[in-house]
């Protein structure tokens, strides 16, 4: 499901106060991870494991979230709402309480976007999480069986503390591991595509932004064409 920005930095002066602290887990988004690494030396740990999670376009707050599902995926309000995500198969999808609901990208209005993602999220480039020692989600993962909460996750290990991580996960067994992660096709032409589309950039550059998608059943074959010869796997 879809990473959220969290105030997870706030215990830090709690555990730099606290001696008996000598070991940490640290899990968080990359802007998360990169403001905890400029300061972990302070802390002055044993150990320290960082576990980070892939991330784009997150909401600034919970009312953003919860008026982008209401009112751009157009999700009834008393929905028990679980999780969601924009998928590889250019579908957002929606786990409720009692249903999995999907919707392409293509039909939703242009003016949901400025109000639903964080403004730092516009100036980052840390898609990737580069600072932590391991980190997993769906970037590069195939979409088998379309459903986000059963898909593949993409695990990456940069260090022996992050491979470490990994073996003691796989020994409780409470990880699988299948294979390298692959991809096919061209990002570049479907890249270029969605930046000169993007109802934020068109904003920032004073031209108009739609404010209604796709009729729904051109959204459909919109993104079930996109699906079969776009890009896939790490190259999506």
């Amino acid at each position: 499901v879809k990473p959220s920005l969290a105030p997870s930095l706030q215990v830090l002066d709690q555990i730099k106060a606290d001696p008996s602290i000598r070991n940490l887990l640290f899990c968080g988004v990359g802007c998360a991870v990169q403001a905890f690494r400029a300061v972990e030396q302070e802390l002055h740990l044993d150990q320290v494991y960082v576990l980070g999670t892939n991330c784009v376009d997150n909401s600034p707050t919970p009312e953003a979230a919860r008026n982008f599902i209401t009112n751009g995926v157009q999700i009834d309000k008393d929905e028990d709402i679980v999780g969601y995500e924009f998928m590889q198969d250019f579908r957002v999808h929606v786990k409720t309480k009692d249903s999995y609901i999907k919707k392409p990208y293509f039909v939703l209005p242009g003016t949901i976007a400025e109000a639903s993602i964080a403004t730092s999220c516009l100036a980052c480039f840390d898609y990737t999480n580069g600072l932590a020692d391991v980190v997993i989600g769906y970037m590069g993962a195939p979409l088998d069986n379309d459903r986000m909460d059963q898909a593949f996750q993409t695990l990456t290990v940069r260090n022996e503390r992050g491979a470490r991580m990994v073996a003691t996960a796989m020994a409780a067994n409470r990880l699988e591991t299948f294979g390298t992660a692959t991809g096919t096709g061209s990002h570049e032409k479907i890249a270029s595509a969605t930046v000169s589309s993007d109802s934020i950039v068109l904003k920032m550059m004073g031209e108009a932004v739609p404010e209604k998608g796709m009729p729904r059943i051109m959204g459909e074959i919109m993104a079930t064409v996109m699906r079969a010869v776009g890009p896939k796997g790490v190259n999506f």
